[in-house]
């Protein structure tokens, strides 16, 4: 017998640290290789370590809420050292089925892509629970994080399993009405969150990923709240202060009548060939962007910077940037070579880019090697924007929401459908003329959808 100590690895994103969320065994627990042990949340993803060792969980070394370097040691095994193949040695055993809805999991050692098996793992299967809800345990984790009460959700499984899309479609259509009330202001005026050590995790705790105070607080005074900047928030602030101040933004927008893109929207949810898919006026913006991305191509470049001085690299594919808000904090996933994708084969790429980023399980390799990226701020019920440039690409564009507004249609008064379309980009890369062609595309494919079919 021997007592191996695990240490937090590189989870290939070149990040220096990674806070534990969770833990998934606990002093005593046997595991097996490629178990998973815990979830760890980095910049970028909610990553699952599986065990490199099989044996005996010794002590856990860091604690949930807990940041920790990479290097450092954060549990130890005892081992059989006939038994135990050690880092970076993959089972011999055939790998179970990855888990539906699962998270990322690291690349190096353990099985390869998605598939883990997890301690006492209950059977992938529909399970009753006392109020009569069918529905499978991942799917039971997705109604939490989104908040939805399983009760209230109308199934349309086989045998009335609740669905993945039925979970989706609920909380977007609760969405809607999450704002209208007030809250009431605490009696406590004020909280600080210090930075966590030793507290449980909000996970751990109940709570949804939302939650604004995961880790234990100490109640001082009710008018201000301190919460500690990491993770998501930690890396969006850093990228978002190195564009604001290294790419010279200008924002241009049109006021675009896009009555026919809701008639093709409405028509394509009809369709025999979309019953599977939702259908959004995004999916008719993404591929407005693509197109008209191809008749300005500066506009999916970047800047480089060189030995020498530096240089524009021009891209000629797209992979498709949707900035989306998640329990988790803002992520940017790409679609990757966008231009290549059929209308129903583009829809389908943005349900999976949605679904997993609000599951908080998108991968680092999907949030990276973006050329533009899409903001729909049109959800929240916004006009219109002036956003920010993703690091490492030339041009976002945001649209607003589409409302019924009064518009000159042939010399008269209608109502009509009508969004805003806003482009930012980098002046060192494209000019004026250049965005303003190219959000003038996006706005007449929007206008006529019909200028898609070539």
């Amino acid at each position: 017998m021997s007592t191996q100590n695990f240490t937090l690895p590189d989870v290939g994103e070149g990040l220096t640290e990674a806070e534990i969320v969770t833990w998934k065994v606990a002093p005593g627990d046997t595991v097996a290789i490629n178990d998973v042990i815990c979830e760890i949340e980095t910049a970028k993803s909610l990553v699952e370590l599986p065990s490199p060792h099989a044996g005996v969980v010794g002590e856990l070394l860091a604690a949930e809420g807990e940041t920790v370097e990479v290097g450092a040691p954060i549990i130890t095994f005892v081992t059989d050292a006939r038994d135990d193949a050690g880092p970076g040695v993959v089972a011999t055993a055939e790998a179970p089925a990855p888990e539906e809805g699962g998270g990322s999991v690291l690349v190096g050692y353990g099985t390869g892509g998605g598939a883990t098996s997890r301690r006492k793992r209950p059977a992938e299967r529909p399970v009753r629970s006392s109020v009569g809800v069918i529905a499978k345990p991942p799917i039971r984790k997705l109604a939490r994080d989104l908040g939805v009460d399983l009760t209230t959700v109308t199934p349309t499984g086989a045998d009335g399993e609740v669905t993945r899309d039925d979970v989706v479609t609920h909380a977007q259509q609760a969405s809607v009405f999450r704002n209208i009330e007030t809250p009431e202001w605490g009696a406590v005026r004020e909280e600080t969150v210090p930075a966590p050590q030793s507290a449980p995790s909000g996970l751990a705790r109940g709570l949804s990923p939302a939650a604004p105070a995961a880790p234990a607080a100490t109640v001082s005074d009710d008018r201000t709240e301190s919460i500690p900047v990491k993770g998501v928030r930690k890396a969006t602030s850093s990228a978002m202060v190195q564009s604001a101040y290294s790419a010279p933004h200008v924002t241009v927008w049109k006021e675009i009548d896009a009555s026919r893109t809701m008639e093709l929207v409405k028509r394509l949810k009809a369709s025999p060939d979309y019953t599977d898919i939702r259908v959004s006026p995004l999916l008719i913006m993404a591929r407005a962007v693509i197109w008209a991305a191809r008749r300005t191509p500066m506009v999916n470049a970047a800047w480089v910077e060189t030995e020498g001085g530096a240089e524009i690299s021009v891209r000629h594919y797209v992979n498709l940037g949707i900035a989306a808000a998640t329990p988790r904090g803002l992520l940017v996933p790409n679609i990757k070579d966008a231009q290549d994708l059929s209308m129903k084969d583009l829809a389908r790429a943005l349900n999976r880019l949605t679904l997993t980023a609000r599951e908080g399980k998108t991968s680092p390799a999907d949030q990276q090697g973006g050329t533009i990226t899409i903001t729909n701020i049109g959800v929240f019920g916004m006009d219109a924007g002036t956003p920010i440039i993703n690091p490492g690409e030339a041009g976002i564009v945001a649209m607003g929401t589409i409302s019924q507004k009064p518009w000159v249609v042939d010399g008269e008064v209608r109502p009509r459908w009508v969004t805003t379309v806003a482009g930012s980009f980098d002046h060192r890369v494209i000019d004026g003329d250049g965005m303003s062609r190219f959000i003038a595309d996006v706005a007449s494919v929007l206008e006529e959808p019909a200028l898609l079919v070539e």
